[in-house]
């Protein structure tokens, strides 16, 4: 009784460890979370205000048939994939890898059919174990990344698409709602077929004249790609949002959990302490009958 009384006191300093590190890590990304939160926010304006210049300069110049406007027949699909380096996010990885494999499975027959531009170690290990052809990858993000450490990812996915390497891109991240939800979402980026449509630019009437240099379409020429790289970023933003709420929730759910059971240890170890003291006093009351 004695070493069990003893192995149940060293499992609940153990879960009492366990739950300082799982409060700590809880408390460390509600911290990073406001952050990437915000970061996440302010690139927005700067989205919608690009978005609706290339819709106004599209919809207004008839006759332009630039590349990533013109959609085309599709041979070959490249998915971005947002993920994280780390794990302890609950299921932050696995829904969006869910996802993705599902959607890859029934779109495609054969791997010359797509290829993967992967962000985030866990998602590059993973479907590296699975043998996806894999064509950029970025890791080691830090929690509020600048564009300088995607651009590389970006330029390459804008740039095999311009040049015909895949004839559509999508984007693969978790959406954050709240640090509670997060939605794993797959929207396609290019082409955007959709800019410039009049039902697209309704809402954004010109309120000012804007002239060109040297042409619309060499705006165009120059926004376009940068748009997109932009929405990719802006992807990039919201996922390490995600990530970051998923983290806080999961560790927060961990520290409940390990005060639960530290509870039950407890209660266990005072039964059996107990136990302990009733047997010794039965002990010492048959002893004294016996020599009376």
């Amino acid at each position: 009784m004695a070493r069990s009384m003893r192995d149940i006191k060293r499992q609940i300093k153990s879960v009492q460890n366990t739950r300082q590190i799982t409060k700590a890590m809880e408390m460390v990304a509600a911290s990073k979370l406001r952050k990437a939160q915000e970061k996440a926010e302010a690139a927005r304006p700067y989205s919608q205000k690009l978005k609706e210049v290339v819709s106004n300069i599209a919809a207004g110049t008839t006759g332009i048939q630039h590349p990533m406007l013109v959609s085309r027949p599709v041979k070959r699909t490249g998915y971005i994939i947002i993920t994280s380096d780390r794990g302890l996010a609950g299921g932050y990885n696995a829904n969006i890898l869910r996802k993705v494999t599902t959607l890859i499975q029934e779109r495609h027959k054969s791997q010359d059919e797509y290829g993967l531009f992967v962000i985030g170690r866990k998602g590059r290990d993973f479907l590296r174990r699975r043998n996806y052809p894999i064509v950029e990858e970025v890791t080691e993000l830090s929690d509020t990344p600048s564009f300088s450490d995607i651009k590389s990812i970006a330029y390459a996915a804008v740039g095999q698409f311009e040049e015909g390497v895949f004839d559509e891109i999508y984007i693969c991240y978790n959406v954050f709602v709240n640090p509670i939800s997060q939605i794993p979402t797959v929207e396609r980026l290019l082409p955007m077929d959709g800019v410039g449509k009049k039902e697209e630019t309704q809402g954004h009437e010109l309120k000012a004249g804007y002239e060109y240099e040297p042409s619309p379409e060499g705006v165009l020429e120059v926004l376009l790609p940068k748009y997109a790289e932009t929405l990719i970023y802006s992807a990039i933003l919201d996922g390490k949002a995600s990530e970051l709420g998923a983290k806080m929730t999961a560790m927060g759910s961990a520290t409940k959990n390990a005060s639960k059971m530290i509870g039950n240890l407890t209660l266990t170890y005072n039964r059996a302490r107990q136990a302990a003291i009733t047997q010794e006093i039965t002990e010492i009351v048959a002893g004294a009958n016996a020599q009376s």
